[in-house]
């Protein structure tokens, strides 16, 4: 999987972990391991009465162990999006 992330180096990509949190960021690099990081990030907290919360976090490291997807973000789409007055359910915990 490493080798597949080299194109998205210098790209918007939305992370979602295995603890259902959502990152969104400009992917700066990573390693062998999938320990990836971001520059500009931040995290979507999902609500189903309040919208979507980005709490902005800059520079993050996540650790590749705790990845369960990376894909890239069209940043024209995303940025048509309003959030505050999209609603969902928070994205859960996946269980392996």
């Amino acid at each position: 999987m490493a080798s597949a992330l080299e194109g998205y180096v210098n790209r918007t990509v939305s992370i979602i972990t295995a603890d259902g949190r959502n990152f969104v960021g400009t992917l700066k690099g990573f390693d062998q391991t999938i320990n990836l990081i971001l520059d500009d990030s931040h995290e979507r907290v999902y609500s189903m009465t309040q919208g979507v919360e980005q709490v902005v976090l800059g520079l993050h490291i996540i650790r590749g162990d705790n990845i369960v997807m990376v894909g890239e973000l069209d940043d024209t789409i995303d940025s048509r999006l309003d959030l505050n007055s999209l609603r969902a359910e928070p994205i859960g915990p996946v269980v392996f």
